[in-house]
Order: C-alpha cells, then sequence, then structure tokens
C-alpha cells in the first residue's frame, strides 16, 4: 500500500488543520491506520491511530481533547483535525499503516510511510 500525506502548513498557534492521508494500491480492509509526527531533532513519535471500523481511537496524551483522527473507508482516506494548535506541535506528520486490525501506539508496528506533510505553527 502507498500512503500520500497533505494538508499541513503555516497557522498561528490556536488555529487548526486538516490532514488527509490518501492510501493507494491495495485494499484498505482491516488495516489499522496512524499518524505519527517528527520535530526537528527528535525522534518520530505517535500522535494518534484509529482501527478499521473507527471504534477504537488512541491519542498521545500531548494531543488529547485538540486532535481528532477518522478515516472514510470508502475513500481510502484518514484524517487528523487539529484544533488550538501549539508551536510544540510543529513537526512533519506521517501516516502509517498497520496490517491487522489491534489498534497500537508503537511506531514499530506501523508500515508503508508516506513521504509526510509539514506542520508549522507560528506563536
Amino acid at each position: 500500500v502507498q500512503l500520500q500525506a497533505s494538508g499541513g502548513g503555516l497557522v498561528q498557534a490556536g488555529g487548526s488543520l486538516r490532514l488527509s492521508c490518501a492510501a493507494s494500491g491495495r485494499t484498505f480492509n482491516n488495516y489499522v491506520m496512524g499518524w505519527f509526527r517528527q520535530a526537528p531533532g527528535k525522534e518520530r513519535e505517535f500522535v494518534a491511530s484509529i482501527s478499521y471500523r473507527g471504534g477504537i481511537l488512541y491519542y498521545a496524551d500531548s494531543v488529547k481533547g485538540r486532535f481528532t483522527i477518522s478515516r472514510d473507508n470508502a475513500k481510502n482516506t484518514m484524517y487528523l483535525q487539529m484544533n488550538s494548535l501549539k508551536p510544540e506541535d510543529t513537526a512533519i506528520y506521517y501516516c502509517a499503516v498497520r496490517i491487522s486490525n489491534i489498534p497500537t501506539m508503537s511506531l514499530a508496528d506501523f508500515g508503508s510511510w508516506g513521504q509526510g506533510t509539514q506542520v508549522t505553527v507560528s506563536s
């Protein structure tokens, strides 16, 4: 499966962005999807993950209450609605797939990384 993240940009603190992750090349069935991010000089970290039917959601503590993950399986697309953005949310955001129906928060459980989309939050 190939993934392409989009929707990043420059926004002021307190603003919002909506990221999209389009999947192609293989069926979307029964895949867990996840968002991760990597800030300059830091390791890639987990942001959120979602089960195939959307009934199980996991969030990093740093984004709980501000970010919402969702997916539209008919469109093979996953989303990340980001509200109340902070400068510390600045990073490249990546989407990835876990070929399992059991969501996790572990970066090692995911693959098929896309190229990412840059999110920059100014103070």
